[in-house]
């Protein structure tokens, strides 16, 4: 069975002004950037959009806005799903499927408190599906505020009842997505893996497309890899590991990284930033962001993608 979803798309960042509101103008570029550059989709509203850091009204308007830019090209999934009470979950759920997202995403640590077990897992899960029943769901296994991975009796329950559609994999373990490869076989669910290191050996396994942060530094390239590795083994390995040794740059001060790389290339944008100090950027930072740039040029002048 094809997937409906597949593909690369990035986890879109927030654009802020600078005196810290959403900076519209610049949603709509970033959204024409990632389509220009190759996208299959957008997942906005998402915890590289900050959106624990954005309001309920905030987190609405910008999923509108991304709906709006990309105007049919790509499919747009968002999230949104940040509140602690269930009920209060159940309402901003609600709400986002009104925005036209393609589909809502769901927080797997939104749905029980870190000590709270399966039982009380799969009880709001099935829940929320019981009371948004017309929505579309995908599900994200989001780390923050904590890593709460799937378990296989519930993925395996979820893609046989048609639950999700949508899947983004944070588990960063080959043997956990070949596992899970099998679990979802013959459904509609598809796998996205969050994690560049195991990125093409998920894709040979089955595995449906990438959904990560460094789409917001070289989309194009992934979208490269995805389209070719069947066909030059040991190339689309040696960009496999280009891939995985940049996508260390996601540790070192992002998003703030993301926006001053865009800054430095496409899309000009402030640094403001919620979720961390500016300040985390420093000079070695802005550094090892120009490397990445030149190393990026260079790799697209190999594959032959426009600069």
């Amino acid at each position: 069975m094809q997937a409906q979803y597949n593909g690369c798309w990035p986890t879109m960042i927030t654009p802020f002004t600078e005196d810290n509101k959403v900076d519209f103008q610049g949603v709509k570029k970033l959204t024409d950037w990632y389509i220009d550059r190759g996208c299959d989709g957008i997942f906005a509203v998402c915890q590289s959009s900050e959106m624990f850091f954005l309001t309920p009204q905030e987190k609405l308007d910008i999923a509108k806005a991304v709906v709006e830019a990309a105007e049919g090209r790509v499919k747009v999934i968002a999230s949104g799903h940040t509140a602690d009470d269930h009920q209060t979950q159940i309402q901003e759920l609600g709400a986002m499927a009104e925005t036209g997202v393609d589909a809502v995403v769901l927080v797997s640590n939104r749905m029980a408190k870190e000590e709270e077990g399966e039982d009380v897992f799969r009880k709001n899960a099935e829940d929320i599906f019981t009371q948004l029943p017309s929505v579309t769901f995908g599900l994200y296994e989001c780390p923050y505020p904590y890593l709460r991975l799937l378990s296989d009796d519930f993925l395996h329950w979820a893609a046989h009842e048609d639950k999700l559609v949508f899947l983004k994999d944070v588990s960063c373990s080959l043997e956990i997505e070949k596992r899970r490869v099998e679990l979802v076989k013959g459904t509609k669910l598809a796998l996205f893996n969050a994690n560049t290191a195991t990125v093409l050996d998920s894709w040979i396994a089955g595995y449906d497309g990438y959904n990560g942060v460094m789409a917001n530094f070289h989309i194009d390239i992934y979208k490269w890899l995805y389209e070719h590795f069947r066909e030059d083994e040991a190339l689309a390995r040696r960009v496999s590991d280009f891939l995985t040794v940049t996508a260390i740059t996601e540790a070192r001060a992002y998003p703030i990284n993301a926006k001053y790389h865009y800054a430095q290339t496409d899309i000009p944008m402030s640094l403001v930033t919620r979720s961390k100090p500016v300040s985390l950027l420093n000079e070695n930072a802005r550094l090892e962001i120009a490397s990445l740039i030149r190393m990026e040029r260079a790799m697209r002048a190999e594959l032959g993608l426009k600069q």
